[in-house]
């Protein structure tokens, strides 16, 4: 039987947000795009298949962000084939933030169906299951001696069910083994068709992990993917875990962490499932390479780097690999318009098997459809931002280019310092870890400077661009990683007098201070994810994690010249393939 919902935006209210003015568009490739079309075509077939396999992941991510998902859309559905204009307008939004709940640009929670709320364990705990509860019930199953089914709860992979007064897990392969056999099937046809032997193999690797329950499966297929250079095509299974507000909060408890410690378990949190299917650029990934040589030197100046070891080796060769990726669809967790897209990921994650077993190497991605600024409608938005945030003798800086040049330091800055023991750190984790991965960033330009990489014109247009665009719209909710991040290094750089915003909302950047700023803060960080304690990581942000008045002033500024509130993916290619 049909569940019944009752929707929650008035039909007003959906008009605003669907209005090209309120809701941005990010287009992926089309079927006439040059680089679809120069493709062999056995990679054009394979790439039939790999967005197939992508499309899946969207139903299956659905689930583990709100129980509520398919429901909801099968109703909404229903609700338009009877004409329901409401509903035609609320399948829009829904699309695009692939759920019923999300926080829109201005941190406001959305949710289209009325008494359905977004939930700190997502779908992957029980949807009446409280924080409270969650740590009783684990804390009698360890005193009843039943630690390996907690290891089970805590780990990333599982969906966690009630089972009596105790707690059950079930390997997310093992859950949705159905689609992920549709998914595993996509990839082998794939894999019979595209023309790169090593891509082949990954996807092999990768379809085998999709129908047995083994981590160390994936571990196999990560560890190969984490090798790929030189392949026509991308494809991505990402599994990232800054959604799951549940998991982590177990270091909280005390009495729970030392039971947790006495049995050896790391709780981490649980795995959201994304798909990035593109076609790899050549000559962008060229240039994103040029950094990789001195991947070592970074190492070398990374602060307290005796007292830890990192996944960039200060005297090998760094087993990282780089790619700059056009793409044909995003599915699942990386495809959702929430707030906005990411421009990058570098993965495997530290918590997972083919870093921690197989001491496999990381992947950068980037993804040029999501960074790119081509339209003269965005270019002039733009310009509208910088008159009434920025001083203007700064403007001459500003380069939307500098803003991935400073990415592609974030995103190898993941593979620079700690690479294991921050588990402690709880919620918290995740906020330090993107502080730290920009810190290194923004601190490593006169290194790269000197080493010939950036001229002095660059380092100061990374630094421009990066603090302009760290400019937020509203205070973000704690859940929100990268953008909590980015109000604790604001009210830092403003304490250490590098930049400052007047009390009309306008920003100055003392440009020489930047990076003796960005440094000292790294140091903070990684004495904190050194620390591995969930007291210091909550002091470290609550101190830093301040919203001036001058900062709401500066949001209230970019508000007046920027209406967007929500945003969508489009992929007319992606499409085309799926019919």
């Amino acid at each position: 039987m049909q569940k019944k919902y009752e929707f929650n935006l008035t039909l007003k209210e959906l008009e605003k947000r669907t209005h090209k003015d309120y809701l941005t568009t990010k287009k992926m490739l089309a079927p006439d795009a040059e680089e679809y079309i120069s493709l062999a075509d056995g990679d054009k077939e394979a790439l039939k298949h790999l967005v197939r396999a992508a499309s899946v992941l969207d139903k299956i991510n659905m689930q583990l962000d709100n129980p509520h998902n398919l429901p909801f859309k099968a109703f909404i559905e229903e609700e338009i084939s009877k004409g329901n204009e409401i509903a035609k307008l609320t399948k829009i939004l829904f699309d695009a933030q692939k759920g019923v709940c999300a926080l829109d640009r201005e941190t406001n929670m959305i949710e289209l169906a009325k008494e359905i709320k977004m939930r700190a364990g997502k779908g992957v705990y029980p949807e009446d299951l409280e924080k409270d509860e969650f740590h009783s019930i684990l804390i009698k199953m360890l005193k009843d001696g039943k630690n390996s089914e907690v290891e089970k709860i805590l780990n990333q992979r599982s969906i966690i069910e009630r089972n009596g007064n105790e707690l059950k897990a079930t390997d997310y392969i093992e859950k949705f083994a159905k689609d992920f056999e549709i998914m595993a099937q996509e990839l082998e046809f794939a894999s019979k068709t595209s023309t790169n032997k090593d891509f082949n193999e990954f996807l092999n690797l990768q379809a085998k992990a999709l129908r047995t329950p083994d981590p160390m499966l994936d571990a196999y297929a990560d560890k190969k993917w984490a090798t790929l250079q030189d392949t026509p095509l991308e494809f991505t299974i990402t599994r990232e875990n800054y959604s799951d507000e549940m998991t982590e909060t177990v270091v909280e408890n005390s009495e729970l962490k030392a039971l947790l410690d006495k049995y050896n378990i790391v709780p981490i949190a649980k795995d959201f499932l994304g798909g990035r299917v593109g076609i790899v650029n050549k000559k962008g990934t060229e240039a994103i390479l040029n950094v990789k040589k001195y991947l070592p030197l970074m190492a070398k100046e990374m602060p307290f780097n005796d007292k830890y070891e990192q996944n960039i080796s200060p005297d090998k060769e760094s087993k990282q690999t780089m790619v700059d990726v056009d793409l044909v669809a995003i599915t699942g967790d990386v495809g959702e318009f929430r707030a906005g897209i990411t421009l990058a990921e570098n993965l495997p994650n530290d918590d997972k098997w083919s870093i921690t077993k197989l001491n496999g190497g990381r992947r950068n991605v980037y993804h040029r459809q999501i960074r790119l600024i081509t339209s003269d409608d965005a270019k002039e938005k733009m310009k509208k931002r910088l008159n009434v945030i920025l001083n203007k003798d700064l403007h001459k800086y500003y380069n939307d280019e500098a803003d991935h040049w400073f990415t592609i330091g974030h995103e190898n800055g993941h593979s620079l310092g700690p690479k294991s023991g921050t588990e402690g750190l709880g919620k918290y984790k995740s906020i330090i870890e993107e502080n730290k991965a920009d810190m290194i960033s923004l601190s490593m330009l006169n290194t790269l400077k000197n080493a010939e990489m950036y001229n002095d014109e660059q380092v100061k247009q990374i630094i421009v661009t990066y603090a302009t665009d760290n400019m937020m719209i509203s205070k973000p909710t704690m859940s929100q990683a990268h953008r909590v991040r980015s109000v604790m290094q604001n009210f830092f750089f403003i304490q250490n007098n590098a930049i400052t915003i007047s009390d009309d909302g306008v920003l100055d950047i003392n440009i020489d201070k930047m990076i003796e700023t960005a440094r000292k803060m790294l140091e903070e960080i990684i004495e904190v994810q050194l620390s591995g304690d969930f007291a210091t990581g909550e002091e470290y942000v609550n101190k830093y994690f301040v919203w001036t008045p001058q900062m709401e002033t500066l949001a209230k500024n970019i508000k007046k010249v920027s209406k967007t509130l929500n945003g969508r993916v489009e992929s007319p290619l992606a499409e085309e393939l799926l019919k």
